[in-house]
């Protein structure tokens, strides 16, 4: 530990948390790609890639830190964790929906 902060502790919270701004970074990107040609399936691109990357990752991080926290009790451990893989999981479906759709 170093003073009084763990870094395995600070590793699990910037790790997660620079993915999801990455996540954010590279699905508004899409964004624009589908805001400039206006492209249906830059659009389900991007949505995919911002809940696959961003939304996912915030909710498994922050969900840990209120759980470990205190801050809500661990019953919730289990929902929030579906919450984060199925919200995964439709990033997951828009991805590839986009990939396969016909103009």
């Amino acid at each position: 530990m170093i003073g009084s902060v763990d870094p395995v502790e600070v590793a699990t919270v910037s790790i997660p948390l620079a993915s999801a701004m990455l996540g954010l970074v590279i699905g508004y990107q899409a964004y624009r790609g589908f805001r400039r040609h206006d492209s249906t399936s830059m659009r389900y691109l991007s949505l995919g890639l911002i809940l696959l990357t961003a939304v996912s990752f915030s909710l498994a991080a922050f969900g840990t830190l209120l759980l470990r926290w205190g801050v809500i009790p661990l019953s919730f451990e289990t929902p929030i964790l579906l919450l984060a893989r199925i919200t995964q999981f439709a990033g997951l479906v828009f991805i590839t929906y986009s990939l396969y759709r016909r103009p």
